[in-house]
């Protein structure tokens, strides 16, 4: 018996031969810090003139994604969030989440 909700795009089929579509997320393993490649940098575009800052280039599972933003959104005392490989942390700490990032081991990390 297949759960309903893993169904895609279809509702109900008389073929008896039918199986439907299921969304296959497959996570990828998180990179080492010292292999991430981070972009930091500074975006206001779609956001009413706010500027963010945007870490762009994580490499790894949603769980290792969120830890990585909730540190950054403490450490700079603000809000953020973080989804499909991206941390919008929001204001202009592009230096001070360089800074965070470096002593967290992620070397690779730049700011553009």
């Amino acid at each position: 018996m297949s759960d309903w909700k893993d169904r895609l795009n279809v509702v109900y089929s008389t073929n008896p031969n039918f199986e439907y579509e299921k969304e296959d997320e497959e996570e990828q393993d998180t990179l080492a810090k010292e292999k991430q490649q981070l972009r930091i940098s500074l975006d206001k575009r779609n956001r009413k003139g706010k500027a963010v800052s945007l870490i762009t280039g994580f490499i790894g599972t949603t769980e290792d994604l969120e830890a990585l933003s909730k540190l950054l959104k403490v450490k700079c005392g603000v809000g953020g969030s973080a989804k499909d490989g991206e941390i919008i942390i929001q204001g202009d700490f592009r230096t001070k989440i360089l800074e965070l990032l470096q002593k967290e081991g992620y070397i690779k990390s730049r700011v553009i």
